[in-house]
């Protein structure tokens, strides 16, 4: 019960707009059910009042009171407009709920992204993707199922509520004794509901792992293919997919257990009530009659109630799932401590910067100067620390020790998004969209038009290309670019990353896996673009080496200027 409060403080409008609208339709369907015993007696002969206790005393005052006689012509009326009520406010309770099921979904995957987006660069590292997709696809939609399924519940209890009160007139003592077994009945069968909620938690964790899984093996599929391992990932993945299997195993016996048992249950329980009825206490034929029926209907609905709560803890888990992880994303918040403007016209500077991971110092009292306007190269053995240097740089971490200098500001006293918008960055592997050329250098920015992502694709050398191919701007790269090379590929990450103007170009292993000539093509656009804007690249190649204005290597945790052009100074 605590999800169902839970998104009744969550969503309390919607809520309350579909309580108001069950209810109703449990009062219009409960005034039409009154009219059946009247209806019964009045077609056995006996009329509309000569039996059949309260509810045909009530409805034939009330139908006197309205000036009506409670003929068949009338009582039909009234049981047909009870049915059409009801349907018309079931009708607007189950508008909203499908309205607020969409809401849960979106709100839920929106939470998540943008905690996410908000997080620490350390938190995100350290997340697998799988799980995270897992979550925004899969666990969101598992969650507003659940509310569905509460939802749904809610509607049958008030049915039961109405088909109890109206039998209650008829037969208290029938209905009481028809309650108390119906609820042990449940209580039996609840063992069933627990099985189910027991798979549905760990189908929302195995699928956490089998989906990371997967995702981890799509990414590496060439490498396994050429070496004829795919068994070994087949083996890996296949073995949470059983285990899956069998979760999921469970919950479909659990559902259909529950199903099967509980009909021929609530029949043999008709059954004895009807017999005790007739033969025991000599009830009327025509309140027996509407009391079985009456009481068939709120079995029918108790059970459906237990079937939907079944259904709900099943999905459950999938809610508390994401909802940690949304606060999970939110304790690792990045913390800003800094609201300046940032202004890059002078330098970048690294002031004695120290930083660590774990017990172990990748940098230690690093001193490091970017001229603004100029070429500046890192490099460095693997594991050196250059890449923590360009993380430090555009704020991604923050140094244990020391500071960075932003023309005479710290780093730390300036807006960090405000720092990054002035920042093109090209990472070691280029990650291109499966869409169009223009899609992937604007990412969908509504700022920037045609004529922004032809003068980076000129600036980065790669207008030649993309004019012939077929669709030029708004023609497709293929999945992950693979209808391009990869100089190709690197142009449009370059062009991606100057296509906002920035101040400061990062370059991460840019031309690592390039051929020569390529390479050398790559080299020449940055040459090209030196004294626009400043250029910091990481790189093990001597061609992007050759053309820097200042070369740093980083060793043992020391950085060192190993050159310095006469002229780079501005």
């Amino acid at each position: 019960m605590r999800l169902l409060i839970t998104f009744a403080r969550t969503y309390p409008l919607h809520s309350a707009i579909v309580l108001a609208a069950l209810l109703l339709a449990g009062v219009a369907e409960g005034f039409g059910l009154t009219a059946l015993l009247p209806l019964i007696t009045t077609v056995a002969g006996g009329g509309p009042g000569g039996g059949g206790g309260g509810p045909a005393r009530l409805v034939t005052r009330v139908l006197s009171w309205a000036g009506l006689t409670p003929g068949i012509g009338v009582l039909l009326a009234v049981m047909v407009s009870g049915v059409l009520l009801k349907s018309a406010f079931m009708l607007l309770a189950n508008k909203r709920v499908g309205y607020t099921v969409a809401h849960v979904a979106t709100d839920l995957r929106l939470s998540l992204l943008r905690a996410l987006l908000g997080t620490r660069w350390e938190y995100y590292l350290g997340q697998a993707v799988g799980g995270l997709a897992n979550a925004f696809a899969t666990e969101a939609m598992r969650a507003s199922q659940a509310y569905l399924c509460g939802a749904r519940m809610v509607a049958f209890f008030i049915q039961a509520v109405v088909y109890a009160a109206v039998a209650f007139l008829v037969s208290w003592n029938a209905t009481l004794v028809a309650m108390v077994a119906g609820a042990v009945l449940l209580y039996g069968l609840n063992s069933l509901v627990r099985m189910a909620g027991r798979a549905g938690a760990r189908q929302t964790e195995l699928l956490d792992s089998v989906l990371g899984r997967l995702t981890d093996n799509l990414q590496s599929i060439k490498p396994l293919k050429a070496m004829a391992r795919e068994d070994l990932a087949d083996a890996v993945v296949e073995a949470d997919t059983r285990r899956l299997n069998r979760a999921l195993q469970k919950q479909v016996f659990s559902r259909e257990a529950l199903r099967a048992i509980q009909e021929p249950l609530f029949t043999v329980f008709l059954a004895v009530g009807l017999y005790v009825g007739l033969v025991k206490w000599s009830l009327p034929i025509g309140s027996v009659m509407l009391l079985v029926f009456l009481l068939a209907r709120l079995l029918t609905q108790l059970g459906r109630v237990q079937s939907q709560y079944q259904k709900m803890v099943t999905f459950e888990s999938a809610y508390w799932s994401l909802q940690e992880k949304i606060r999970e994303a939110e304790r690792e918040h990045e913390t800003v401590s800094g609201s300046g403007i940032p202004v890059f016209s002078r330098s970048l500077r690294l002031d004695r910067v120290s930083f660590r991971y774990g017990d172990t110092w990748v940098l230690r009292h690093v001193s490091l100067e970017f001229p603004a306007g100029l070429f500046t190269a890192i490099t460095g053995a693997s594991g050196a620390g250059k890449t923590t240097v360009i993380d430090l740089v555009m704020g991604l971490l923050q140094p244990q020790e020391g500071r960075i200098w932003i023309d005479g500001t710290r780093l730390t006293d300036l807006d960090p998004r405000a720092w990054r918008r002035m920042i093109g960055y090209v990472p070691q592997e280029t990650l291109l969209l499966h869409d169009t050329v223009m899609r992937n250098v604007a990412l969908g920015d509504p700022g920037l038009g045609e004529k922004d992502v032809e003068r980076a694709l000129r600036a980065a050398g790669a207008w030649d290309f993309v004019r012939n191919l077929p669709g030029g701007l708004h023609g497709t790269v293929g999945e992950r670019g693979g209808r391009l090379s990869g100089g190709q590929r690197q142009r449009i990450a370059i062009a991606r990353a100057l296509v906002h103007d920035p101040a400061l170009l990062i370059l991460d292993e840019a031309t690592s896996g390039l051929d020569p000539v390529s390479e050398e093509g790559i080299c020449r656009t940055l040459r090209g673009l030196r004294g626009k804007l400043t250029i910091l690249a990481i790189s093990h190649q001597p061609a992007m080496v050759g053309v820097a204005d200042r070369v740093y290597r980083i060793r043992d945790g020391q950085a060192v200027l190993e050159r310095r052009h006469p002229d780079a100074d501005p």
